[in-house]
């Protein structure tokens, strides 16, 4: 593995997943083991060059002898090319550069919501807010917790009445609509935040269910036994949500009707059956 030599990449300080993946380039040897630092804590061989609201949307690489700047997945790829040139040809080909420069897009301008940071940086330091990449990944959550659950539904037979194959999509988008108008009413200036933080709650509570899907396959877990499953992931989510709206100053307010709105869809589940 060859080190790059001569860079220095920065990353967000206050993002959990930056933070792990460029120690990993210095602990792994792909960067010298001085070869990152925080944008937060710019160094002054980068001021200059680095185009400092972009650094904190996309991942600034710095040639500190040339003075040249990679942004976002281009960064990354200069790295990982160099350590392993058999993926060069790869990280020159158009289309997957396309697609991977979406997909870093989605994750960088929704990294807040992905994993929440624990304090504000300083201010001009934030991501930008793109509104399209969090509807995206307001859609892309709903669908894949949409699609989770009803085969997590048909698991609980017998203890909790099985609806119809768009069920669990309704209940699911009816709490972001419900959930939005009350965060709009309460709290606008932090809808989105929200939302997102919401959605990655739901989200995790539904991959957490695969597992249980995956052990009660081979176990023939018994109706009861995932319901168990299903009220134990349910519990982690909400200690999750209680948690997140705590960082965003949100008091109790949403916690409560998050609660209020699953209680009610149980209720009606329940009625209508």
């Amino acid at each position: 593995m060859k080190t790059l030599q001569n860079h220095i990449i920065l990353y967000d300080a206050e993002c959990p997943m930056c933070k792990a993946y460029t120690r990993a380039f210095t602990q792994t040897g792909m960067l010298n083991a001085d070869g990152r630092a925080s944008y937060q804590q710019m160094p002054e061989v980068a001021c200059p060059v680095v185009d400092r609201q972009r650094a904190v949307n996309e991942i600034a690489l710095v040639n500190t002898q040339t003075g040249e700047v990679t942004y976002g997945v281009d960064s990354v790829f200069k790295v990982l090319g160099h350590a392993f040139p058999v993926f060069m040809p790869l990280f020159a080909f158009g289309p997957f550069v396309w697609l991977m420069r979406k997909v870093y897009a989605f994750i960088s301008y929704n990294r807040r919501v992905i994993i929440p940071a624990p304090h504000k940086g300083e201010q001009g330091l934030q991501p930008t807010f793109r509104l399209s990449y969090r509807l995206l990944y307001l859609l892309f959550s709903w669908l894949v917790v949409g699609f989770i659950l009803t085969i997590y539904t048909h698991r609980l037979t017998g203890l909790v009445p099985l609806g119809n194959v768009y069920r669990e999509y309704m209940i699911c988008g009816g709490q972001i609509i419900f959930q939005g108008l009350i965060v709009s009413l309460y709290m606008p200036a932090k809808r989105w935040d929200y939302l997102g933080n919401m959605m990655t709650i739901s989200l995790a509570g539904a991959l957490l269910l695969l597992p249980v899907l995956w052990i009660g396959k081979w176990l023939a877990f018994s109706a009861w036994l995932y319901t168990a499953g299903f009220m134990g992931v349910a519990g982690l989510m909400l200690l999750e949500h209680i948690r997140r709206t705590q960082l965003l100053q949100l008091g109790w307010l949403l916690t409560i009707t998050w609660v209020v709105y699953r209680l009610l869809v149980l209720f009606l589940i329940f009625k209508l059956n």
